[in-house]
């Protein structure tokens, strides 16, 4: 996939729509919210792994925020 694709999975994710300022909170709070809205989301996993390959940490992604992601990535190192 070109990165200038959109991925298919996108389009079925739960915040699909939303504002996306939900999704990039400031100072680090605010990402509970965002959390809210992918705990049911049908995608969330594929959404995860999307930031972690391209290396994406800023925003919520797959319902986990910044720092999350972070551990997850430097665990898989």
């Amino acid at each position: 996939m070109e990165r200038s694709e959109t991925p298919v999975w996108m389009s079925l994710a739960a915040c699909k729509g939303k504002d996306t300022q939900i999704f990039f909170p400031r100072g680090g709070f605010g990402a509970q919210s965002a959390a809210r809205i992918c705990v049911n989301c049908p995608v969330v996993n594929d959404c995860l792994e999307y930031a972690l390959d391209n290396e994406i940490y800023n925003g919520v992604w797959g319902g986990k925020s910044e720092r999350e992601r972070m551990r997850i990535a430097g665990r898989r190192r």
